[in-house]
């Protein structure tokens, strides 16, 4: 398989979300900005929560098995990688 895809931090920092899949692994990541100025956020306040679930649901009809909260950073970014990188080692395994 490809390595898991998630977008640039640019994506979340514009406010949106992203919902992605690694085989069964489904997760929605939900940025909280906080605006400086009407051009400018606060990536220091600003943060990325990751919600997941295993299943072929979407997520309005799935149950969240766990979720998380990442500073707005490409150092959180790829924390957030690492989580989920770990949900799909825990899921080969059970």
């Amino acid at each position: 398989m490809e390595p898991l895809f998630l977008p640039t931090l640019h994506t979340f920092e514009n406010n949106n979300i992203f919902t992605g899949s690694y085989g069964l692994l489904r997760f929605r990541i939900e940025p909280s900005v906080v605006q400086i100025s009407a051009h400018e956020i606060d990536n220091s306040k600003s943060s990325m929560k990751v919600e997941y679930w295993h299943g072929q649901f979407c997520y309005e009809k799935s149950e969240m098995e766990g979720e998380a909260v990442f500073p707005m950073s490409e150092e959180g970014r790829e924390a957030m990688r690492r989580f989920l990188e770990e949900q799909i080692t825990d899921e080969a395994n059970a």
